[in-house]
C-alpha cells in the first residue's frame, strides 16, 4: 500500500495498492519513512531529464526528450477512464476534490478512442460464477435482461 499524505496542488489524501512489480520500492535501503525521502527535488528532476534525454538518443526520437513527467500522470488517467468509464473513480483515484479537475481525461479519452473506436466485445452471464469471471477479465455490467446480465468490454 502506497500512502500520499501531502498530494500535490491540495489534493485529496489517499492510499493505493501497488503491484508486487512496484514491490521492488521495499528493496530500497530504509533511510526515511519515505520511499524516496532525503533526495533533493532539483537532483531527482535532473535524473529524469537526463533519463529522458538518453531514451530519446537511443530510440532516435527527439520528442522524448521533451514529454514531462506529469504527462505521465495525465496518460494514466486517460487510460484509466478508457478503461473504466467513470468519472468519479478516476476523480477518487487522481484524488481531485472538484470533479471538474478530472474531466480533461474524459476529454483526452474522448477525442483518442471514441471517434476511431466505439466498439465493445459483449458477453452474457447467467450465474454469478459467470458473472464473476466476466469482471475478472475487464467486462463491465450494462443491464439485465430475461434473467441475464449483460457485459462489455472495449476492443
Amino acid at each position: 500500500m502506497l500512502t500520499l499524505d501531502a498530494p500535490e496542488k491540495h489534493g485529496r489524501p489517499r492510499a493505493c495498492k501497488v503491484s508486487s512489480k512496484l514491490g521492488m520500492l521495499q528493496l530500497l535501503p530504509k533511510k526515511n519513512e519515505m520511499i524516496f525521502g532525503g533526495i533533493n527535488p532539483k537532483h531527482a528532476q535532473q535524473t529524469f531529464k537526463n533519463m529522458r534525454r538518453r531514451l530519446a538518443k537511443k530510440l532516435g526520437n527527439p520528442r522524448l526528450a521533451k514529454i514531462p513527467f506529469h504527462l505521465i500522470r495525465n496518460w494514466f488517467g486517460t487510460m484509466e477512464y478508457h478503461k473504466k468509464p467513470d468519472i468519479l473513480h478516476v476523480q477518487k483515484l487522481l484524488g481531485h476534490r472538484n470533479v471538474l479537475a478530472t474531466q480533461i481525461y474524459i476529454n483526452l479519452e474522448q477525442a483518442l478512442f471514441r471517434e476511431a473506436n466505439d466498439e465493445y466485445h459483449v458477453k452474457v452471464a447467467e450465474t454469478v460464477e459467470e458473472a464473476t469471471k466476466l469482471i475478472a477479465v475487464g467486462y463491465e455490467y450494462v443491464s439485465t435482461m430475461y434473467d441475464k446480465q449483460i457485459y462489455r468490454k472495449r476492443k
